[in-house]
């Protein structure tokens, strides 16, 4: 049920949907019907193991499965959902679309196995300039959908080298390896861990984040994110 108070609200301040700008009806949230239907969804989640994203690990990290939602062009529309939730201050995207994610990968039993969700952690610094790290808003979404808990006092992120956006592949790599560092490998030694990052292009954050973690010892590695970006 939906309450006077929350119908009032959308009367007052309607919400807009974050790709078209049309106004939400009641009952969607960030994306209008109509730009559900058409987001580029990737499907991964239905081959898990030797999709492109999972392949992209391969001989980097012990990787067991990788899906993304949908296909992230820069310059497309869709962008703006990553664009709002990065850029906007709009956390509460992250949560939204990481609960719809979480949805749909859990009809082919993705999450099967899985133990603990690491979000990709921040550097100080920019989460204070951004108030926030988007990972951690996706975690907490796909958390709720699939109950699994988040460890986001793992691994810390100690440099911030500046945005990955307009860097070339291997800029991406030399970019951040080593600004990882594990704090407390003993509570994810032995357990199979999801992985969040908000876009996955070339893997190098995640990879670099990865080999910190695996330092625990007899760790599996799944990773998941919003967006996958074609090289």
């Amino acid at each position: 049920m939906i309450s006077f108070w929350t119908r009032l609200l959308d009367l007052i301040s309607p919400r807009l949907c974050v790709v078209c700008g049309q106004r939400l009806s009641i009952t969607e949230e960030t994306l209008c019907s109509k730009c559900n239907l058409h987001l580029p969804r990737t499907g991964f989640q239905h081959d898990p193991y030797e999709n492109i994203m999972a392949k992209m690990f391969w001989g980097r990290i012990p990787i067991e499965r990788a899906a993304a939602l949908f296909y992230h062009e820069p310059h497309a529309e869709t962008a703006n959902i990553i664009y709002e939730l990065k850029y906007k201050n709009h956390p509460e995207i992250g949560a939204t679309i990481g609960r719809m994610a979480a949805r749909e990968l859990q009809l082919t039993d993705f999450f099967e196995g899985i133990e603990a969700i690491i979000p990709v952690p921040l550097a100080k610094k920019r989460q204070r300039q951004r108030g926030y790290n988007q990972s951690m808003e996706i975690a907490k979404g796909i958390s709720e959908i699939t109950g699994l808990p988040i460890y986001n006092k793992v691994v810390r992120r100690n440099i911030f080298e500046g945005s990955q956006t307009s860097k070339g592949r291997w800029e991406r790599n030399e970019n951040v390896d080593k600004v990882f560092e594990l704090l407390d490998g003993e509570s994810i030694r032995g357990r199979h861990l999801l992985v969040v990052d908000d876009v996955v292009t070339t893997g190098a954050t995640v990879v670099a984040c990865c080999r910190q973690l695996v330092k625990a010892g007899n760790v599996k590695i799944s990773v998941m994110s919003i967006g996958f970006a074609k090289s």
